[in-house]
């Protein structure tokens, strides 16, 4: 009988575990059914927060960079090194987590700081830069970033257009020719889990809008204001997929850094290490917090399943709150999903509980699938 060998790869549980905490309480788990048995761990995620984190667990070197926070504050963002291979998380820098609780700024908000991240990178000698978007507070379509990189944005008196998504509807002039030289050298890799537009009835605006605080009239300004900035930029180009990625900064690498678009989830299993780890194993567990219909479009435990299943490896699944139906699991190729909230009906103090309720579903996984 094949000796088992179970790979851990599962996303964070926002809020309460991070992916490097939720494999090890699930190795605990495992365990303490099955004392030796071996476990290899790779914390994986989508291009979106947790990206840095998840690279670092699998040997990258934490790097630290002082840049601009998407209200203009100073703030701390890392990136990841190793060789000439960077992994730069752009909510690092201009991500939600740098706001106040309930301080928004839909329109002012800016991504200079993920220029200057990018721009560390390129400091520290990557020639290839995987950029993990997601989780923004902004929705500037990526000119904070392009002007930190050496772009300029000139109203109709030649004088810079102000920071943020609403002022591009003044925009006169878009000069990117003081772009750093470095960029035309390096492979840019856009990673992202949404394929969204720039604009319209599904585009950054419109469709995440609202959780940076957005009021409908804001949707509205910010909308026209993009769609004036894509045909400055570039006409035609505001339909690109991942345009629309975090607020529009996928727009901006797309076209004005020659970017290439792929699913955040397939960039990082490729970067992380995943198809060797994958040979090795017999089961694969993977999850994140919520196994919902979002999961199904490019979150990391689809990515994970899709490819352990095309391996012909089974995978479990583990959750904080399970909202697939087990048809919807088996197409994705999870076999098994174990929530907390099977545990634990209460979210609140399943969440706060979730490190030993996340063992105790992994006892439940090594006696479904592993105990004799």
């Amino acid at each position: 009988m094949e000796t088992a060998r179970v790979l851990v790869a599962a996303d964070k549980f926002k809020g309460s575990l991070t992916a490097v905490q939720v494999a090890e309480r699930v190795t605990a788990g495992l365990r303490r059914v099955v004392p030796g048995l071996a476990v290899e761990t790779l914390p994986v995620a989508d291009g979106g927060d947790g990206t840095v984190a998840a690279a670092v667990a699998a040997g990258f070197e934490r790097r630290e960079a002082r840049v601009t926070g998407p209200l203009g504050d100073p703030v701390t963002a890392a990136y990841a090194l190793r060789g000439d291979t960077a992994v730069v998380e752009m909510a690092e820098a201009s991500g939600l987590q740098h706001l106040p609780d309930e301080v928004f700024a839909p329109l002012t908000a800016t991504t200079y700081g993920s220029g200057e991240l990018l721009k560390a990178a390129l400091e520290a000698g990557a020639t290839t830069i995987v950029f993990g978007v997601g989780g923004s507070a902004t929705t500037d379509g990526g000119a904070g970033m392009l002007a930190a990189l050496g772009a300029r944005f000139l109203d109709a008196d030649g004088k810079p257009v102000a920071p943020g998504g609403g002022p591009l509807a003044t925009l006169a002039e878009a000069d990117l020719s003081g772009l750093d030289p470095r960029l035309k050298d390096i492979d840019l890799v856009l990673a992202s889990d949404v394929d969204n537009p720039l604009t319209g009835p599904k585009g950054a605006p419109e469709v995440y809008g609202r959780q940076k605080g957005a009021s409908e009239e804001d949707i509205a300004v910010l909308d026209a204001a993009l769609t004036h900035y894509a045909s400055i930029l570039g006409p035609d180009t505001a339909a690109l997929p991942g345009a629309g990625a975090a607020g529009g900064i996928g727009y901006g690498a797309l076209v004005a850094l020659g970017a290439r678009f792929r699913p955040g989830i397939e960039v990082m299993l490729d970067v992380l290490g995943f198809a060797p780890a994958l040979a090795r194993a017999t089961l694969v567990i993977t999850g994140e917090g919520s196994l919902d219909e979002q999961t199904l479009h490019g979150k990391a435990p689809a990515g994970v399943a899709a490819a352990a299943r095309a391996a012909g490896i089974e995978v479990v699944a583990v959750c904080g709150r399970l909202a697939l139906p087990p048809e919807a699991l088996e197409k994705a190729g999870i076999r098994r999903a174990y929530a907390l909230a099977d545990l634990e009906p209460d979210p609140a103090v399943s969440m706060a509980q979730a490190g030993p309720l996340l063992e105790r579903a992994a006892e439940s996984i090594a006696r479904d699938f592993l105990a004799g």
